[in-house]
C-alpha cells in the first residue's frame, strides 16, 4: 500500500528510542512510554495553495529526520507484509524543526 499525503501533510515514521534511566537500566518495551518527538519523513504532500492559488513547497523533504510537536500528529496504523507498522501523519506547521548530523 502507498500513502500520498494531499496539502501541506506530511508522513513519518516514528523514531523508537531506547528508553533509559539516569542510571543506565533499560526498560522494556511494555513500560509506559512518552509518544516520540522525532521521526523520518517516509512521504510529503505538494504543499499548501496561497491566496492567488499558487502552491507554496514544503520545508522538508523525504528522508529528512524531524523533529514536531508532541501531540500535533494524528496517529495510523498500516499493515505491511512485515506486521502492522504505526505511522504520523502532520502538517507543516506541527514540524518544529529538521535535525540534521
Amino acid at each position: 500500500m502507498t500513502i500520498k499525503p494531499l496539502s501541506d501533510h506530511i508522513l513519518i515514521e516514528p523514531l523508537k528510542e531506547e528508553q533509559k534511566t539516569k542510571s543506565g537500566i533499560l526498560l522494556p518495551d511494555t513500560a509506559e512510554k512518552e509518544k516520540p518527538e522525532q521521526g523520518k519523513v517516509i512521504a510529503v504532500g505538494p504543499g499548501k495553495r496561497n491566496e492567488k492559488g499558487e502552491i507554496m513547497s514544503i520545508g522538508v523533504k523525504v528522508g529528512d529526520t524531524v523533529l514536531f510537536k508532541k501531540y500535533g500528529p494524528d496517529e495510523i496504523k498500516i499493515d505491511s507484509p512485515d506486521g502492522e507498522k504505526e505511522y504520523l501523519i502532520a502538517s507543516e506547521e506541527d514540524i518544529l524543526a529538521v535535525i540534521e548530523n
